[in-house]
């Protein structure tokens, strides 16, 4: 399995947890970092760091593209696949988009519903499309545009 690929399970993994806890992404991760066995990797880490940074606005172009679906009614794991796959769409530029939606149709079909895999490349498909009228502010410590 690539690298970037396990990075994505992991970051997904803290992910779930902290929303399943409802509980801060960031201390989740600590203490995963400070009980693994393996370390955490550090686009997992990045990942992470990005979801729980854009967390509210990541949140609101989810609810703007999911059609019918409110956050609080998606399956816990689809809505976290979601937050992973929109920060890498709209803040991780040297990952292919293609690749990002890969991935994470991937993650659905693994680890959630038969319908979760159309759902997530739906919304995300969506999310795509219109790149252009979506507004992702700039990574913590860079100057907007």
């Amino acid at each position: 399995m690539p690298a970037r690929t396990k990075a994505r399970k992991r970051a997904l993994d803290v992910l779930f947890e902290a929303d399943l806890r409802a509980a801060d992404p960031l201390e989740i991760l600590a203490d995963h970092t400070a009980r693994a066995d393996t370390p955490v990797p550090e686009y997992a880490v990045r990942l992470v760091e990005g979801v729980a940074a854009h967390r509210a606005e990541i949140d609101r172009i989810i609810e703007q593209f999911a059609v019918g679906w409110t956050l609080q009614r998606m399956p816990t794991v689809d809505r976290n696949i979601l937050r992973l796959a929109i920060y890498e769409l709209l803040w991780v530029t040297e990952v292919p988009d293609a690749v990002v939606l890969a991935e994470a149709v991937k993650l659905a079909q693994d680890l959630s519903t038969a319908e979760s895999a159309p759902f997530v490349n739906g919304v995300l498909a969506a999310v795509r499309a219109n790149q252009a009228t979506v507004t992702a502010s700039p990574p913590p410590g860079e100057p907007p545009d």
